[in-house]
């Protein structure tokens, strides 16, 4: 990819979009409208702007379920799957139930982020942690495919290790750009759309399953579809008609109450020991916020996220990025991982962060994003390990530091380029 960084920043903010995917649904002004597929298209709907491309896919997913029942799947998410990939990844196997399949859903990393420990904890949502290790060792037989969740595999420890065993990919669901070459029986790819709970909830209105009010895991499903629409539009701020649609549908079965108390989760002290360090370290370069964090552990991953929230919001900042070294023991991993957080509406996260981190050498980005969020994830590769020293750990993060923060002022402030270090 050669893309010029003064296009990056200062461009008209554009999507990378085929030309056949268009918007699914036209909003019209109707009293207590009936946002169900089927009566949009009876009311009216322009047919080339309603379900066309829902009802194509939806189809497709349906003939590959019945070409599937009764066998078992593994549902894979992101090594820290948030709420749109918690939620979205329930409701395909809510789904796939219908056809008598089983699924298990699995990550590699953590919940750390307390809405989303939340959100597991009070949906009972049935997702399980498989450490890469204790994946190697599991007797994977069993299972005739897998599905990516919100995730092309570039943010998963598991892919490699189920692909290994010969287990095919059966299904792709995302929203984010193409990270890749997949070869799957059934994709879904839609950067167009904000969320991947709303492409499933598109396929819930579609009739992949009619969701029932008197059902309560129903109504725990639907609530979580909520909190990952909402999380991954901002609030709504970013949301667009597909997801306004899609959220007014999930508003029938959703439980406010549920969803208000996921949503009020704490923060611990160790997310706010984090964002402390990251105002400590700022630095900032026209407009652009850019903190390093230094070691935190593999459990306290999701506070780099958050606290690109906070910066962003301080005053003459559009942009923000906070990275740090996150480290698990256990595994004896160690990896560079960074969250963007942008207001600037001509600056496109996924080019931004593909052109400043590129590629390893399978053709992989290191990292990408969606409308207004991003991230990357960069191995340590030889210098990875055990620190002895805190002589040798601070001379580590020094080495790090300085090399991010110079491909980020390269794309910030590529005539300056100036790096600060403590």
């Amino acid at each position: 990819m050669n893309l010029n960084s003064s296009h990056l920043l200062n461009s008209s903010y554009s999507q990378t979009e085929p030309k056949e995917e268009p918007h699914l649904i036209a909003a019209v002004e109707l009293p207590a409208p009936d946002t169900s597929l089927n009566a949009m298209s009876e009311i009216g709907y322009p047919a080339q702007r309603t379900n066309s491309l829902v009802m194509q896919k939806t189809e497709a997913l349906r003939q590959v379920f019945e070409q599937h029942r009764q066998e078992r799947q593994l549902v894979i998410l992101q090594d820290f799957p948030d709420p749109d990939a918690l939620s979205s990844a329930w409701t395909y196997q809510l789904i796939a139930q219908e056809y008598e399949i089983q699924c298990d859903i699995v990550y590699a990393g953590t919940l750390s982020h307390q809405e989303n420990i939340a959100l597991v904890k009070l949906t009972g949502l049935p997702a399980q942690r498989w450490t890469a290790q204790a994946a190697k060792s599991k007797d994977l037989s069993m299972y005739t495919g897998c599905a990516l969740i919100d995730t092309q595999g570039t943010t998963s420890q598991l892919l490699p290790i189920v692909q290994d065993s010969g287990i095919p990919i059966t299904a792709v669901v995302d929203h984010h750009s193409l990270q890749g070459d997949l070869k799957a029986e059934f994709a879904d790819l839609r950067p167009t759309v904000r969320a991947t709970a709303t492409i499933f909830t598109q396929y819930l209105q579609a009739g992949l399953l009619k969701l029932d009010s008197s059902v309560a895991q129903h109504i725990k499903c639907a609530t979580a579809l909520m909190h990952g629409l909402r999380s991954d539009t901002d609030r709504l701020m970013q949301a667009q008609e597909d997801d306004f649609l899609a959220a007014a549908y999930l508003s029938r079965f959703h439980d406010a109450q549920l969803l208000n108390a996921i949503l009020q989760a704490n923060r611990s002290k160790r997310v706010m020991d984090v964002i402390e360090r990251s105002l400590k370290n700022r630095m900032v370069q026209n407009n652009f916020s850019i903190a390093g964090v230094g070691y935190l552990r593999y459990d306290d991953r999701d506070a780099i996220p958050q606290a690109a929230d906070f910066l962003v919001t301080e005053e003459n900042v559009h942009t923000a990025v906070v990275y740090g070294i996150v480290h698990d023991d256990d595994e004896e991993l160690e990896l560079v991982i960074g969250s963007l957080r942008t207001t600037k509406l001509t600056l496109d996260p996924d080019e931004f962060i593909k052109e400043a981190f590129g590629q390893d050498s399978h053709g992989r980005f290191f990292g990408g994003g969606r409308t207004s969020a991003g991230g990357f994830e960069v191995p340590i590769g030889f210098l990875a390990g055990y620190i002895e020293t805190s002589d040798y750990a601070k001379k580590k993060w020094e080495v790090f530091d300085t090399q991010i923060k110079q491909k980020l002022l390269r794309l910030v402030n590529p005539k300056d380029n100036p790096i600060q270090t403590e």
